[in-house]
């Protein structure tokens, strides 16, 4: 296909996205299945223009001075992909399959708007309504932090070290372009690319297949690295959704010890099983109800709870979620947040510490919630643990920081530790 048909596959697909309010990799599927004739290196330019339209959706409106599917994605090709408007209109004449040419009043507004002018939120491509949370989190530096999030994410892999060594890992995968992680030990990443770039399909390799590595962003390897669990301990995985977390305590438990990793919701946890399999780990028993537990309260050196969250850190990568949060979905998340707290809390042991991690950068889904904890019945026994005396330990020699509140809790974001958004608070049980 030429640029024409994936510029018009791409608006087709993202007033899909926004008439049926689905995600994007549904829609995808849905028209590549509709437009079999588009080869995979089509479907993926054609993704690309998608998810690129929706991270900067806001900013490509204003300053196209129309929000349609056909301005946003023509403003993809003129801003990130670098054409300009005169030269991406010579490579679509004559092209049958192009899509109709945007109006003069939306090249015209391109060309004499500028950004600098734009309301805050228009700035850093962000809901209205959450703007404030930025600013509260980031001061002076939420603008930054908002953009960063608007750029698309690497692959990062974790090297499952029950298996292989990250030079190991490097070695199989010199074609893909990966390198070393940066923070994480154990991690190894792949740049993003740009344009029509694809990513490679990395558990088509065979080193996947023998389980040398999972496909894991590195915030969350940094966050399963803070739990700081070592062969022979105990440790809990509470809402253990797909695994990926547990495989990475499991590893760094060596196969010693014993991880429990539970969830109630049994399509999420199903794939963990296979994953167990192919990491060749020895340690990990699997629950999907809370009586699978029973017997077992005040008993775990470390409970990890990666709590259900808006996913505000993950909008590199799945961008269109942004566009349809709102605030009663932030609502249910804290009261579901708080409900796991205190589910997770009474099966650690004094001395032991909880672990509470979001994908969230908002901090009523954070700060607050663990404010909130400590100061209630279930978490009046818990004292918080400044994550400033644990990161040393955990990443020796690496420069990177996250930001840390001054009740001692970690938030990493693309912009500081180059990673999807996470926060984690460390909480020890006193008595």
């Amino acid at each position: 296909m030429r640029i024409g048909g994936r510029l018009q596959g791409a608006i087709e697909i993202l007033a899909d996205v926004e008439e049926r309010r689905r995600p994007i990799a549904n829609a995808l599927k849905d028209w590549g299945t509709a437009h079999r004739f588009a080869g995979s290196g089509d479907r993926a330019a054609i993704g690309n223009i998608v998810y690129d339209a929706l991270r900067l959706k806001l900013s490509h409106a204003w300053l196209m001075d129309d929000d349609s599917p056909a301005a946003l994605a023509h403003a993809v090709l003129f801003r990130q992909w670098g054409i300009a408007p005169e030269a991406l209109a010579e490579r679509l004449d004559g092209d049958k399959f192009a899509p109709e040419p945007l109006s003069d009043a939306a090249l015209q507004a391109f060309a004499s708007r500028n950004l600098a002018d734009a309301p805050d939120d228009v700035r850093g491509d962000l809901p209205e309504w959450i703007l404030p949370a930025f600013k509260q989190n980031f001061g002076e530096n939420w603008l930054a932090e908002a953009e960063a999030l608007n750029l698309r994410p690497p692959l990062d892999l974790r090297v499952n070290t029950l298996k292989a060594t990250r030079e190991k890992v490097l070695k199989a995968l010199a074609r893909s372009g990966a390198g070393e992680g940066g923070i994480a030990p154990e991690a190894i990443r792949i740049p993003p690319g740009s344009g029509p770039d694809r990513l490679p399909n990395v558990t088509a390799e065979l080193s996947f297949q023998k389980g040398w590595f999972e496909v894991q962003d590195q915030g969350s390897q940094i966050v399963a690295k803070l739990v700081g669990a070592k062969a022979g301990d105990q440790a809990l995985d509470f809402c253990a959704g797909g695994g990926g977390k547990t495989l990475a305590l499991a590893a760094a438990m060596e196969n010693a010890g014993q991880v429990h990793a539970y969830d109630a919701d049994r399509t999420r946890l199903a794939p963990i099983i296979e994953r167990l399999k192919r990491a060749g780990t020895r340690n990990v028993q699997v629950h999907d109800t809370l009586e699978g537990l029973s017997g077992l309260e005040a008993r775990f050196d470390h409970v990890l709870v990666d709590a259900p969250c808006t996913g505000t850190g993950t909008w590199r990568r799945r961008p269109d979620i942004k566009w349809r949060l709102s605030e009663k979905n932030l609502e249910e998340r804290t009261a579901q947040q708080a409900e796991v707290l205190v589910d997770a809390a009474r099966f650690v042991k004094p001395g032991g510490h909880l672990v509470y991690v979001t994908c969230s950068l908002l901090p009523a889904e954070n700060q607050d919630q663990i404010a909130r904890f400590l100061q209630s019945e279930s978490g009046s026994g818990f004292a918080a643990v400044d994550v400033e005396t644990v990161w040393p330990a955990a990443f020796p020699g690496v420069e990177a920081r996250p930001h840390v509140s001054c009740a001692g809790f970690a938030t990493l974001t693309p912009a500081a530790t180059g990673t999807d958004g996470f926060f984690c608070a460390i909480l020890v049980r006193k008595s």
